[in-house]
């Protein structure tokens, strides 16, 4: 059984919610270097995170399911500036991440993570958190959330 990578992580958290959403969808699939990667982040970029790996045959199946459960990911989540949903995890922009990132290519020492922010790609709002869904049932108009 010849079994091939179909995604991967740098955290425990979002590996295992992922698998375990494939496995309900009965999907067989497992997660290399988990256990590596748990007990010594440090070694993370080293054996290239956890890896989410599956049977060569179902990988054209699981590559849908993925971005299926993508799109219905990016779908929840709503800009509360201007209602977009074109939300990304991209790096934060600030001195902290840039001295990071010069710190480990001058001591090529890749394993420190930059920090991440959720930015809506239309109106550039940005969060440390995924925005929540905008429930349309109890949603009140509040002009304060357009600063």
């Amino acid at each position: 059984m010849e079994l091939v990578t179909v995604r991967t992580f740098s955290n425990y958290f979002s590996a295992n919610i992922l698998l375990a959403r494939l496995r309900n969808g009965g999907v067989e699939c497992y997660l290399k270097d988990e256990f590596t990667v748990t007990m010594d982040p440090l070694l993370t970029n080293a054996v290239g995170g956890i890896k989410l790996v599956v049977k060569k045959e179902d990988a054209p199946e699981v590559f849908e399911l993925l971005k299926q459960f993508d799109k219905d990911y990016q779908s929840k989540a709503v800009c509360p500036k201007c209602g977009s949903h074109k939300i990304d995890q991209v790096p934060k922009r600030d001195a902290a991440n840039m001295i990071t990132a010069i710190l480990s290519w001058i001591f090529s020492s890749y394993a420190v993570s930059a920090e991440n922010v959720y930015k809506c790609s239309n109106c550039g709002y940005e969060s440390n958190t995924l925005p929540e869904p905008l429930n349309t049932d109890t949603a009140i108009f509040n002009p304060e959330n357009l600063n």
